[in-house]
């Protein structure tokens, strides 16, 4: 570049092959860089393919954590108004009792309202079944043999019903298969507010209640075996098992070889 009145050099760049190519490769590098950093430190990721389904899982995922807060809050919210009512002395702690078995003294209660058309079915039932049944006498025995021992473990305590305390509370090993102690189906298998689950299996006139388990493996409305394992237990929780037979609560320490 010269200067228009005296001549003079000002300026001069000297072009080459080489000298383009690099200035060519550098700017390409740094727009490279540049785009990089905009995906990455932007919300411009948004609309590249793949970015938005990544953002959809992660609000799937809080959403969900939301709703397990929110769960437990309100689990946390009525276990202290319990206690608050306890203390208060609003609720007299010997009239407490477990919602299961104030389902199933109800139950009880209606089931002991028979009438004719009842009592002819049963009878007429009785009488198909003897002959099948003619193998066991009518005895303890029989039930012996029929029902399954609900889960391994050491009996801590066993069921009170002159107390209003219809589970007996057996102390498992971790992770103890817990068995359905006849064919039939699970019709509840509910979480409580301790975190554990309750799970009700109906197998004819027997109702088997298995409460405290740690994780559900047959969820309601599955059919299963006698024997069969339905749930797990923690070993953490102790085991509260009841069981009911034609809405009559029967000690299964008598009817179940422990």
């Amino acid at each position: 570049m010269l200067d228009d009145v005296t001549l003079r050099e000002v300026f001069h760049l000297r072009v080459s092959t080489l000298g383009a190519i690099s200035v060519i490769t550098l700017s390409i590098v740094a727009l490279i860089i540049l785009l990089s950093a905009l995906i990455v430190y932007t919300p411009i990721r948004n609309i590249l393919p793949g970015y938005s389904e990544s953002i959809r899982q992660q609000l799937i995922q809080e959403s969900a954590r939301i709703d397990s807060l929110q769960t437990s809050m309100s689990v946390q919210r009525q276990y202290l108004d319990v206690i608050k009512q306890l203390t208060a002395g609003d609720i007299q702690s010997d009239s407490v009792q477990s919602l299961d078995s104030l389902e199933l003294v109800e139950r009880a209660q209606i089931l002991e309202q028979r009438n004719s058309a009842t009592d002819a079915f049963i009878a007429q039932y009785e009488q198909k079944e003897r002959d099948r049944l003619q193998l066991f006498d009518n005895t303890t025995n029989r039930n012996v043999r029929q029902l399954y021992r609900p889960v391994r473990g050491a009996i801590m305590q066993s069921a009170r019903p002159d107390q209003h305390i219809y589970g007996t509370t057996i102390r498992t090993a971790k992770n103890e298969p817990v068995l359905a102690v006849a064919r039939g189906t699970v019709v509840s298998a509910e979480r409580m507010m301790d975190n554990t689950f309750s799970v009700v299996l109906q197998s004819g006139a027997y109702t088997a209640v298995y409460r405290r388990v740690a994780r559900v493996l047959k969820p309601q409305g599955t059919m299963v075996e006698a024997g069969d394992a339905i749930a797990v237990t923690d070993g953490e929780h102790d085991l509260i098992f009841e069981l009911w037979e034609s809405g009559q609560f029967v000690n299964f320490q008598e009817v179940i070889a422990w």
